[in-house]
């Protein structure tokens, strides 16, 4: 039976059953209204019931993997899908007409029988025991008015639903009602309280299952079967009783019902993220986006660029080593892993720590590090770009000083020893220092920082001497960003856990699609990528040899306080940190070939399982600036 024949049916059921009522009630009706009516004129201070034309309750929003993957649902106060009124089952319909307001398609705002029968027990008990509130009146009570009970209050809400009577048509307000009422456990709304109690949308309930979900209504929390099964099912048969007596089911109707096995869904407003560091950094950027007021109204579809297969390879990474390598903090307490597909910039995987219960800071994105040489192929890139040197060019790998402010800065390499004349090759696969900050000098900081900037590097970043050694603070996203770009020779999008969002109507608001801009010299980037596949073959990072092609740098801080490793195959880059939050040393020989390339390895060996073996292309491919 389609929505509005049901309404209609019900309408009918309600005009036969009135007409003696509304004999017996005419004269005390009419002096009612009569005295409302001077109540309404006094009433000056009420809110406007107009302002509903525009209401949109608050939603719940939800995120989603690559693939479809729920991952999370997230929701302000209220855990709430709004839906139509055709939307909802015709069964529940009539079971909550049935239970709280079997004349509501008569009456006009308010049902003068039930506030004269809630008047003699309030009598009686002299306080107030009952309510007597039509539909209309407990949407008013929900929206605009406070929950206490007191005479003056219940004649504010007869006001006020008299006023939303005349204004909206009884199908609108009976929809704003069933989106707005609460059933229990933070649920708001049929939608949602459907797909909690019975793991099903409000268009597909069952006659008992709407019963029972009717019966909840007037004391959720206690009669929630989640709570008290039997409770639950008593209300049912209430409701039950109450539909057959008012001739809107049949006798046979009610046995089925009852009979029919219940299956319960599960509590749905405090579920867990399945990736918690993931879905605090996607409302992170949402709230950038959007603001808080937008985030808070909800109602967003957000289909994340995450694949939870490779984010699980990555958390259980992170945790396995952390307790293999690094046994409960002795040398590091925390990690984080970033993971982008450098021809979209999609971040695949995010590991903001090693356990999100114990810290919910998410270093993947929050936390800001020095890199140390990890920022060296900025300078070299820079250098190749420049037009002026190859990977063959040579430097002088000797000691040198150079002024800095009211100082001098003498800059020395990991092992204090100096190897003379040596390739540029040479120079970033044993990651010397001197080489790199006379390198720095000749192409020029300032353009280091330029091409930072263009790579997406927002933190702040002063132009000093001992800049290409990674005197800066970087997040492990902003890093790995970068490299992706090396990875697909210079094309460069915005990193971003989002592929696009819609509201609750299937309107897209936001569309992340991929819209790649050239921002490095070609050459220059493959040129970079070559020396730095030496970096893994036979320099400073052989522990992050996964038998392909692959291409990266370590990171190694003066004080051992930060180790890195950031690589890339031409499908995946990755940036690895290791560290202690407050500081602390790793420890004497902490490097970021011992320490973050072999748990590189492990996620880049798993993550690839699949994925064809692929080269990179070769300088020579390009045409050398």
């Amino acid at each position: 039976m389609r929505s509005h024949q049901v309404l209609r049916y019900i309408q009918e059921v309600g005009q036969i059953g009135a007409t003696t009522l509304l004999t017996l009630t005419m004269l005390g009706s009419s002096v009612a209204a009569g005295g409302l009516v001077g109540l309404a004129i006094s009433f000056r201070n009420l809110p406007d019931v107009r302002i509903l034309r525009n209401y949109i309750p608050s939603e719940t929003s939800y995120v989603y993997d690559v693939n479809g993957t729920l991952l999370d649902s997230v929701h302000d106060e209220a855990n709430r899908d709004v839906v139509d009124l055709n939307e909802i089952s015709p069964n529940l319909k009539r079971a909550v007409l049935a239970i709280e307001d079997s004349y509501y398609y008569t009456h006009q705002g308010i049902n003068p029988s039930g506030i004269g029968r809630a008047f003699l027990a309030n009598f009686s008990a002299g306080s107030t025991v009952q309510g007597g509130s039509t539909v209309t009146m407990q949407l008013v009570k929900n929206l605009f008015l406070s929950p206490e009970r007191t005479i003056s209050r219940k004649l504010v809400e007869v006001v006020l639903a008299m006023r939303i009577e005349q204004i909206f048509e009884k199908n609108e307000i009976f929809e704003l009602y069933l989106n707005q009422v609460y059933w229990g456990h933070n649920t708001y709304g049929a939608e949602t309280a459907a797909q909690s109690y019975f793991g099903k949308s409000a268009k597909d309930l069952t006659l008992a299952e709407s019963a029972m979900m009717a019966g909840l209504i007037q004391a959720p929390e206690s009669y929630s079967p989640f709570v008290d099964y039997q409770t639950a099912k008593e209300r049912q048969r209430i409701v039950l009783g109450r539909m057959r007596e008012l001739n809107w089911i049949t006798a046979e109707d009610v046995e089925a019902a009852k009979a029919q096995p219940l299956k319960l869904g599960e509590i749905t407003s405090f579920r867990s993220s399945q990736a918690p560091y993931v879905t605090d950094a996607v409302l992170q950027e949402l709230t950038e986006k959007f603001g808080q007021e937008a985030m808070a109204r909800g109602g967003m579809r957000i289909q994340t660029s995450i694949d939870l297969n490779l984010q699980r390879i990555a958390e259980e990474t992170v945790a396995d080593s952390y307790y293999r390598f690094f046994g409960n903090g002795a040398y590091a307490d925390e990690m984080a892993l970033v993971a982008i597909d450098p021809r979209t910039h999609f971040v695949k995987a995010l590991v903001g720590g090693v356990n999100y219960k114990t810290s919910q800071f998410n270093r993947a994105v929050q936390s800001r590090r020095q890199p140390g040489s990890a920022f060296k192929p900025f300078v070299y890139y820079a250098a190749f770009a420049s037009g002026k040197f190859t990977p063959d060019s040579t430097i002088n790998d000797a000691s040198v000083t150079y002024p800095d402010g009211s100082n001098y800065y003498t800059p020395r390499n990991y092992d204090g020893s100096f190897m003379g004349s040596i390739s540029l090759r040479k120079a970033l696969e044993t990651s010397r220092n001197v080489p790199a900050v006379k390198l720095g000098q000749a192409v020029g900081i300032n353009r280091i920082v330029e091409i930072a900037r263009t790579l997406g590097i927002e933190s702040p970043m002063d132009p000093v001497t001992a800049l290409p050694l990674g005197a800066v603070d970087l997040t492990p996203m902003e890093l790995v960003g970068a490299y992706a770009t090396f990875a697909n020779y210079g094309w460069h999008s915005e990193p971003t856990l989002i592929v696009h969002v819609t509201d609750s109507n299937g309107n897209i608001v936001l569309d992340n699609t991929p819209k790649p801009q050239l921002v490095l010299d070609p050459w220059a980037s493959a040129a970079l990528t070559d020396v730095l596949r030496g970096v893994i073959e036979q320099g400073t990072a052989t522990n992050a040899q996964i038998g392909r092609p692959a291409a990266g740098k370590t990171g190694t801080t003066d004080s051992q306080k930060d180790v890195w490793f950031v690589g890339y195959v031409p499908q995946l880059a990755a940036a690895v940190w290791v560290g202690n939050d407050d500081n602390r040393p790793l420890g004497r020989g902490a490097t970021g070939g011992g320490y973050a390339a072999p748990v590189w390895r492990n996620f880049m060996i798993q993550a690839l399982r699949d994925e064809p073996v692929e080269n990179f292309r070769q300088p020579g491919e390009f045409i050398r600036p």
